[in-house]
């Protein structure tokens, strides 16, 4: 399924999966299961970017850089494959570090860019972990970390910026 422009493509979660070839579906619709049974108060499931996403609300926290809900997970169709973004990975060096060694320790190999995890088939996922790792951040937690990151890539500019000029 390719992203698609506001106002085009799935607006629902049920739409997201219906649009997807029927093994995709069935394999996006079991994932969305779990992440639906773990996922802690708080985040909301929705179609964004073309993506079912689980986001913090805009109502719960509106002052996003792109005016977007604050993307916790998200599940794709691509391609090639498919892929789970977990941004609460890829935004945390300990939970990282924590992430790659349970993957590692359940047999399976991990393909992963920044925060996608790159899958074929859900058998390539070890989903108790899949589970552990969307069941791990109160919402509370991952909008601190997030205004951290962003208060730290404030001060990087500025100390880019003063560098320059100095």
């Amino acid at each position: 399924m390719k992203s698609t422009a506001a106002g085009e493509g799935p607006t629902t979660p049920e739409e997201f999966l219906a649009a997807l070839p029927n093994d995709r579906a069935e394999q996006l619709g079991r994932l969305r299961e779990l992440i639906l049974e773990r996922l802690p108060e708080g985040y909301k499931e929705q179609v964004d970017f073309g993506m079912l996403a689980y986001v913090i609300p805009l109502e719960t926290y509106p002052d996003t850089y792109n005016k977007h809900p604050l993307m916790y997970a998200a599940l794709a169709s691509q391609k090639r494959h498919m892929s789970l973004y977990l941004m609460n990975v890829y935004g945390d060096e300990v939970t990282m570090e924590w992430f790659t060694e349970q993957f590692a320790a359940a047999g399976k190999k991990l393909d992963m860019g920044k925060a996608c995890v790159r899958f074929k088939r859900l058998d390539d996922l070890p989903l108790d972990l899949i589970a552990e790792v969307i069941a791990r951040t109160p919402v509370s937690e991952y909008i601190a970390a997030y205004e951290a990151a962003r208060q730290q890539m404030a001060s990087n500019r500025q100390a880019r910026r003063k560098v320059k000029s100095g």
